[in-house]
């Protein structure tokens, strides 16, 4: 995964009814660590990682970099969103568009913060790559996140086995711009 290209960053940031996305920040660094650690945010994505580790590893300012986005409630972060280039893909369908990844806090689930942080994540992205399709992986037992794809518009493109789970492609077609 890579930078997604030419985009202004850090962008300004964008709010949406309840949520602030924005660049991360020093502030964030203690929520990035109970994220990375969480084993319950981890469930299909292979396990978390040691908490003395991130303790030991994590930058000052972790996850500054163009395309990941800090979600923030009420000025507190509770989770992130991620838009990166898919340089390296276990599918050739994902090779070299836009992919997006999302962690939310298990304190912050089933509040709808997820539809809603992707939902903006995505608009910004319309706005400043147009005409470009995103792709989203998931394991299929992932209920919730195969849910959160749907809502987002994003339909199958396949099925494959990695890391001994089935796992789920979708595609979001290119929004088109107004002519």
């Amino acid at each position: 995964m890579t930078e997604l290209g030419p985009v202004a960053w850090p962008p300004v940031p964008i709010k949406t009814d309840r949520l602030v996305l924005r660049e991360p920040e020093a502030r964030d660094r203690a929520a990035f660590i109970e994220l990375y650690a969480s084993p319950e945010v981890h469930t299909y994505l292979g396990g978390p990682r040691p908490r003395d580790e991130l303790e030991r590893e994590m930058p000052e300012v972790p996850g500054r970099r163009p395309g990941s986005f800090v979600v923030e409630l009420d000025g507190a972060m509770i989770g992130q969103i991620m838009l990166r280039r898919a340089t390296e893909h276990r599918r050739p369908a994902a090779v070299g568009k836009a992919d997006l990844g999302y962690l939310l806090l298990p304190r912050a689930w089933g509040f709808g913060y997820a539809t809603e942080a992707c939902a903006a994540a995505l608009d910004w992205f319309d706005d400043v790559l147009p005409g470009e399709p995103v792709v989203l992986t998931t394991q299929t037992a992932n209920v919730g996140s195969m849910r959160l794809a749907a809502k987002l518009g994003f339909t199958e493109v396949e099925r494959f086995r990695a890391w001994d789970a089935e796992q789920w492609l979708g595609l979001r077609s290119p929004v088109t711009p107004p002519a």
